[in-house]
């Protein structure tokens, strides 16, 4: 039996990566989706994938970081489904540009508010629904929310204000029956650096970081959804990872160096 059977599942980010993963292994009978997403066209492409799987998927345009459309997905999924059980804030945009090669921060701003306020607009419309089920929210942050890496002084401070914000948040509900599971990928083979800023602000067109030893979008969102139904506190998905967030406090010099050797090298 699917380990969702009987859930809502409002996903963002879900027309391509490690959204569309997540939805599709998700799926299946007595599971009932809506997904958000910006490209309505990919958007329903995966949508029908998840009925194929025997789920109910409904796909709705939205802009996270855009106030109005996140409470326009919040409000349809409940108006449709009746209720919500676990919100999964997965949009995010990625970018990669030394500091000082940057001119204009309109980026930096733009990419605060879709990886951050993205994911508290659609959290403060959810949570009414969630509260009623004893629900679950689910914060995609990155290993760059917990360290930060050169190249991404856009990137690294939306994540770390997203994970931050979820565990100020936590506590705030602890008495109300609402989880909060957050996960920390690190290099995940999807395009999202590729179509992320450059130091112009326009499409990078490749990845600032070395990716050959990037997981699987696959393994990712299975990691993913065995913690969001083990209603686990956290998730770093590797042991390398979590080795190197011990050296990060024991020996911070030698995450530096490793760092380093992370980047791609013209």
């Amino acid at each position: 039996m699917n380990s969702f059977s009987g859930k809502v599942i409002a996903i963002t980010g879900a027309s391509d990566g490690i959204g569309a993963e997540l939805a599709r292994q998700a799926a299946g009978k007595n599971v009932w989706l809506a997904l958000a997403a910006r490209n309505q066209e990919k958007l329903e492409a995966v949508a029908a994938e998840c009925r194929a799987l025997g789920a109910e998927a409904l796909a709705i345009r939205c802009d996270v970081g855009v106030e109005s459309d996140c409470r326009n997905f919040i409000e349809e999924t409940a108006r449709k489904y009746s209720s919500l059980d676990i919100l999964v804030n997965n949009a995010g945009v990625s970018g990669h540009a030394n500091f000082e090669d940057v001119t204009d921060f309109a980026w930096y701003e733009a990419m605060m508010r879709v990886n951050y306020m993205g994911s508290l607009y659609c959290t403060r419309y959810a949570l009414p629904h969630l509260k009623k089920r004893h629900g679950q929210i689910v914060a995609i942050s990155s290993l760059a929310g917990k360290v930060g890496v050169p190249g991404r002084t856009a990137y690294s401070p939306t994540k770390a204000a997203q994970a931050l914000f979820f565990e100020a948040l936590r506590l705030e509900l602890r008495e109300t029956g609402v989880d909060i599971t957050i996960v920390y990928p690190g290099v995940v083979a999807t395009g999202i650096r590729r179509h992320g800023y450059g130091p112009d602000g326009q499409a990078a067109g490749k990845s600032g970081l070395k990716e050959d030893n990037a997981m699987s979008v696959q393994e990712c969102a299975r990691q993913i959804i065995e913690a969001t139904h083990a209603r686990k506190r956290e998730l770093v998905m590797t042991l390398q990872a979590r080795i190197g967030l011990w050296l990060k406090l024991a020996f911070p010099k030698v995450v530096d160096r490793m760092l380093l050797r992370a980047i791609k090298k013209e």
